[in-house]
This record gives structure tokens, C-alpha cells and sequence, in this order.
């Protein structure tokens, strides 16, 4: 719950100081303010909770710490990209390939219990999959609309001219 809260708070805090700043709101970059507030917060949570995020993988994958540490680097490169007009686009489809890559992993974990703040396998169980599924699809959706729809819709304009 606490990325949620972030994302939304950062986004409204970024929106109201774009306000109050410059008279304009400026949705779509303060939402990737707030996307790239949650991924530093789920990034930090990679260094904190490595055991419990390294539960989360099937138990043939090789090194999951080293794959834990290294997703929580990529996701403190993709803050940083979301908000650099340069890498936005190709951030904001390697965040979404990221968001539905790791869909198993939550999978795993909800199947197995696990609870990867205590590193056990005390979680909420397969019941979280009701949350956390249509959570992705959230975040999927956050990153494309405040991304990436404006590339698209300025692409498909300029191929039909």
C-alpha cells in the first residue's frame, strides 16, 4: 500500500506546486514524478528486504539476490529516465516490460506466502493476487498514459499526413 500512497501523493504535490509555480497543472509530467517517487520507495525496498524479495523467486533461478539487487538499480535508473525528456519513451516501455515481467514473481510469492518485508512464508497468500494483478495493470497504465499516449498519438498523426 505505501507505494500506492506515494505515487498518488508525489503526482498531487507535483501537480499543485506546477500550480502554484506557473499557473498550470502539467498531469502527465507530474504523474511521472510520482511514478518515479514509487520506484525509488520499490527500488530502496530491493536493498532493505533482499531476502524476502529473493523468496519471491522460483527456487531453480541461480543468484536471486544478485537479481534482486540489480532490479532495484533498474528501478532507480527508471526514476530517473521517466523524467529526462530524452529516455522517457524508451524508459517508459522498459518500465512496463518490467511491470509485466515481474507479474510471475508476485505470482510465486502469493502462492508460496510469501512476506518479503519479514522474509517468510507468512503472507497473504493467493487472496493478494485479487489485489495485486489489476495493481500491475494500474501501473501499466499510469506509466503509458503518462508517458507515452501523447508519443503515440503524435506518431500516428505524423504517419498519416
Amino acid at each position: 500500500m505505501k507505494p500506492e500512497i506515494i505515487l498518488i501523493a508525489v503526482t498531487l504535490i507535483a501537480m499543485l506546486t506546477k500550480k502554484l509555480r506557473e499557473g498550470t497543472y502539467a498531469p502527465t509530467r507530474a504523474a511521472r514524478a510520482g511514478m518515479a517517487a514509487m520506484l525509488i520507495l520499490t527500488g530502496t525496498g530491493h536493498f532493505l528486504f533482499t531476502k524476502g524479495m529473493a523468496m519471491m523467486l522460483p527456487a531453480f533461478l541461480p543468484g536471486k539476490e544478485v537479481i534482486v539487487y540489480l532490479t532495484g538499480i533498474a528501478e532507480f535508473a527508471a526514476a530517473v529516465g521517466l523524467l529526462t525528456d530524452r529516455y522517457r519513451t524508451a524508459t517508459a516501455w522498459a518500465v512496463i516490460a518490467f511491470f509485466v515481467l515481474i507479474t510471475p514473481a508476485n505470482i510465486y510469492a502469493a502462492l508460496h506466502h510469501v512476506d518479503l518485508q519479514k522474509g517468510t512464508y507468512g503472507g497473504p497468500g493467493p487472496e493478494y493476487l485479487w489485489y495485486r494483478i489489476p495493481l500491475q495493470l494500474f501501473f501499466i497504465g499510469w506509466v503509458y498514459f503518462s508517458s507515452l499516449a501523447g508519443e503515440t498519438k503524435r506518431a500516428i498523426a505524423g504517419s498519416l499526413r
